[in-house]
């Protein structure tokens, strides 16, 4: 007896992407139109993935160039442009030839999905490391300067130490290690890209928790970037400890 249309959906949604082959070529014959139209989203899934998979080496290209050495990190931060809260750097060493699929630049992932590569990369990860510059040191030196500070206390976390870094744009000063600024490293290394997950991730937790420590400012919402209901706040409340004073001096009085 034929398998209903409800147990074949069943089948589909259970198959692996590597099943996935067997099972469009096992109902392939079968002329059910609601059965045909469960093979085109298979197909169609199965050439997002395939798709993915080709991104993603394209990715690896900046670590296949350097394969010969152990320990590549990729460096990348999260916060360099909000009124409130620190600047974090990320540092990530991933394993040779590790393939975590859907790595890429932070922002181009939802919430959710920086959530779940957060975890996998921390699983799987030979080293990661986690650099913070708060908003007194960010106006004390500068946001530039505080976050090369982020960096290199980031590399310093590090279980191992590198044998070169893939920056983001960027060449660390007072670093002794060889670095490599890729411009939009974020989108064409998936060790940068790794990096600004975690640095991005870690930084939305923090803010997140300010949110209950100073509330008003919608930070759980904003993150502390300058939107229109986070500089309304501003206006009517005041700064609070963690609003960077060289970053709202045009939206309020700073001492």
């Amino acid at each position: 007896m034929d398998k209903s249309i409800r147990e074949i959906r069943e089948e589909m949604q259970a198959a692996t992407m590597d099943e996935l082959p067997v099972f469009i070529h096992t109902y392939e014959s079968d002329s059910r139109a609601g059965v045909q139209t469960l093979l085109g989203s298979a197909r169609k899934k199965l050439e997002a993935y395939q798709k993915e998979r080709e991104r993603l080496v394209q990715m690896c290209a900046y670590e296949n160039k350097y394969q010969a050495l152990t320990y590549i990190c990729g460096i990348d931060e999260a916060g360099r442009g909000p009124l409130a809260g620190p600047v974090v750097a990320g540092a990530v060493i991933l394993p040779r030839d590790c393939r975590i699929l859907y790595l890429n630049d932070s922002k181009q992932l939802t919430a959710k999905k920086r959530e779940e590569l957060y975890d996998i990369i921390r699983e799987r990860a030979v080293g990661v490391g986690v650099g913070v510059s708060g908003p007194e040191r960010i106006d004390e030196i500068n946001i530039l300067q505080a976050t090369y500070e982020a960096m290199r206390q980031a590399v310093a976390q590090l279980p191992v130490g590198p044998d070169i870094l893939l920056n983001d744009a960027v060449t660390i000063p007072d670093v002794d290690i060889p670095q490599v600024p890729i411009i939009k490293g974020d989108a064409k290394s998936v060790s940068i890209a790794a990096a600004s997950i975690v640095a991005k991730v870690t930084r939305d937790r923090m803010m997140t928790a300010y949110d209950s420590v100073y509330p008003g400012y919608g930070f759980a919402a904003n993150k502390g970037y300058g939107s229109r209901e986070h500089i309304a706040a501003l206006k009517k409340q005041g700064a609070c400890a963690i609003h960077r004073k060289s970053f709202i001096r045009k939206f309020v009085e700073t001492q």
